[in-house]
């Protein structure tokens, strides 16, 4: 199969997949203690790495940008800079990017896992549909969590470059904030929201349908988790071209 083939077949699999998960929301059998379970194990157990990729996020923009900004005299726009960059796009990106690599990589091995063991095929016999069982509460987890991540990523990137600006630059912490609150707009919080529910429907969607469709035994197990990582991390970047050029045109945010 070419490659362009193999895209195309790929792509229709995921939405299959995706379809199949939201049109199974209006039939009964729900598990919503599977679903609070991914939501800790999403949201709680990535929230280290996602608050420590935020703050050094924050950090390093202010340290690159602010003798720049001092250069043309406006360095008090400082926080602005940083907190339109991280709200409107490094926040949702790099977050959509972590979850990406820890969870993506679990949700396929697991299932990936289970597939190979047969036991897929099990849940199967004794009437259970893995879909609603095992793809859907780890969407709906996704989809809620990655929001609430990425806001809890620009608040400590924000954070991360205040303490710079602060601590490396002298620059007084009610000047920079002062600064954030008048760069920030509604629009701009709204787009980086919108931005993480599509991203978790992509990581979600890749990684089950990577981890359903494993073949081989263990080493098809590993095969599909690395390809899960590796596709989800380029769609999200691709989609989210797309998306801000969605989001510009709706909020008018980034358009002056």
């Amino acid at each position: 199969m070419n490659p362009f083939a193999k895209f195309v077949d790929e792509l229709q699999e995921v939405s299959l997949l995706l379809w199949g998960v939201v049109s199974g929301l209006f039939r009964p059998h729900r598990y919503p203690g599977e679903i609070i379970r991914q939501m800790d194990l999403i949201g709680v157990g990535s929230l280290p790495i996602v608050l420590l990729t935020g703050f050094f996020t924050g950090g390093v923009l202010v340290l690159q940008t602010f003798p720049t900004l001092q250069y043309y005299g406006i360095h008090n726009e400082s926080g602005r800079s940083v907190a339109t960059s991280l709200v409107r796009e490094l926040g949702p990106v790099l977050t959509a990017l972590m979850v990406s690599g820890r969870i993506g990589s679990a949700i396929s091995a697991e299932l990936g896992s289970m597939v190979v063991s047969q036991q897929i095929d099990a849940m199967r016999a004794l009437g259970s549909d893995p879909l609603k069982k095992l793809v859907t509460p780890r969407l709906i987890a996704l989809v809620i969590m990655l929001p609430l991540l990425t806001v809890a990523a620009d608040v400590f990137g924000i954070i991360g470059g205040g303490t710079v600006a602060s601590y490396i630059f002298d620059q007084d912490v009610n000047v920079f904030l002062t600064s954030v609150r008048h760069g920030v707009t509604t629009e701009d919080v709204l787009g980086g929201i919108i931005k993480p529910v599509f991203f978790g429907l992509i990581i979600g969607g890749i990684a089950c349908h990577k981890g359903l469709s494993t073949t081989g035994g263990t080493v098809g197990v590993g095969r599909s988790t690395i390809n899960a990582v590796v596709l989800s991390s380029i769609w999200v970047i691709i989609f989210d071209f797309f998306l801000a050029k969605a989001i510009q045109s709706v909020f008018g945010v980034g358009v002056i």
